[in-house]
C-alpha cells in the first residue's frame, strides 16, 4: 500500500485537538506495513481512561495488524474512517441499514467528542468502534512514545465516553502509521490493530465509477475495505457504497467484522 497525502481537513482537526492536550502539530502521511511485534510491554505515558472495574478487566488482544474477516474466506469487512460527521455519517448509517450490512467505524477522538449522539447511533445500529487517534496525525510513526500514548489513550477515552461506555475494539493508525509501540499499547487496551486491503481512494473523490471499479478489482487481495464518512464531501462515497454493497453480496461475499 502507498502512503496517503491528506492534509487540509486533518490539519484542522489536529489544530482543534491542541485544545485537548499540548501535543506537537504534525503534517500528514502513511506507512502500512508494521514491524514485527515488540515483546516489551508498552509504558502508558498519557491520560488513560479512568481506572475502574471495566478497565481492570480489559482483555489483551494480539498486536499484529489484522485484515481477516470473522466470516471466513468469503467475508468482507467494511470500514469507515475519520468521523463521525453530522452530514455524512447519518447517510452512511441509513445506507448500511438498508443493505443489512454491519461495519467498523474508525473514529477520530475530537469528532467523537463533538458528536456523541452519532457515536451512540453507530453503536445502537450494531456496528463496531475503532480508535483512530485524537487528531489523525499521519506522522505518528515518527513521534515519541509519549505522544503516541496520548493520541491513542485520549482517543480511547473520548470515544468510550461519547458512546456511553462502549469501548473501541480496534485501533487503526492514521494513514497506517503504526509502530511496534503503538500496536502493543493498543493491544494491551483490548484494541486489535486494524489494517486494510482495499483502498477505495474516496478521499480523493476520483468519481463513483472509479471507486466502484477499484473495489471490484482489489477485493480478491483481501477482505478489509476502506471508506470515509468525514473529511469533506462524501457524496461519492455514499453513491459508491450503494453500488458496491449489493455487488459484493451478488458475488457471494458476506459481511462481517475484522477478527480480534
Amino acid at each position: 500500500m502507498a502512503r496517503h497525502k491528506r492534509m487540509g481537513w486533518h490539519s484542522r482537526v489536529l489544530a482543534a485537538a491542541l485544545g485537548v492536550t499540548a501535543a506537537a502539530v504534525a503534517a500528514s502521511m502513511w506507512t502500512v506495513q508494521a514491524a514485527p511485534a515488540d515483546a516489551s510491554q508498552p509504558r502508558a505515558r498519557a491520560s488513560a481512561p479512568a481506572a475502574g472495574a471495566q478497565d481492570r478487566t480489559v482483555a489483551k488482544v494480539a498486536a499484529e495488524i489484522v485484515h481477516a474477516s470473522d466470516r471466513g474466506d468469503r467475508g468482507v469487512n467494511i470500514t469507515i474512517d475519520d468521523g463521525p460527521d453530522p452530514t455524512w455519517t447519518p447517510q452512511v448509517l441509513q445506507l448500511l441499514k438498508d443493505e443489512g450490512v454491519k461495519a467498523t467505524f474508525c473514529m477520530v477522538g475530537t469528532q467523537a467528542r463533538a458528536y456523541p449522539d452519532l457515536v451512540k447511533d453507530v453503536v445502537a445500529a450494531g456496528h463496531r468502534l475503532c480508535n483512530h487517534t485524537v487528531s489523525h496525525d499521519t506522522t505518528m510513526d515518527t513521534k515519541s512514545e509519549a505522544y503516541q500514548s496520548q493520541q491513542i489513550l485520549d482517543a480511547e477515552r473520548m470515544i468510550t465516553e461519547a458512546s456511553g461506555g462502549v469501548r473501541p475494539q480496534y485501533y487503526r493508525a492514521p494513514g497506517g502509521a503504526f509502530t511496534p509501540y503503538s500496536r502493543q499499547l493498543a493491544a494491551s487496551r483490548g484494541m486489535r490493530p486494524l489494517g486494510w486491503n482495499v483502498d477505495s481512494k474516496d478521499f480523493e473523490r476520483p468519481g463513483v465509477d472509479t471507486m466502484v471499479a477499484t473495489v471490484k478489482t482489489e477485493i480478491p487481495e483481501g477482505p478489509t475495505v476502506l471508506f470515509h464518512d468525514a473529511g469533506g464531501d462524501r457524496s461519492q462515497t455514499v453513491a459508491a457504497l450503494r453500488e458496491v454493497l449489493p455487488w459484493l453480496r451478488q458475488q457471494g461475499y458476506v459481511f462481517g467484522f475484522p477478527v480480534r
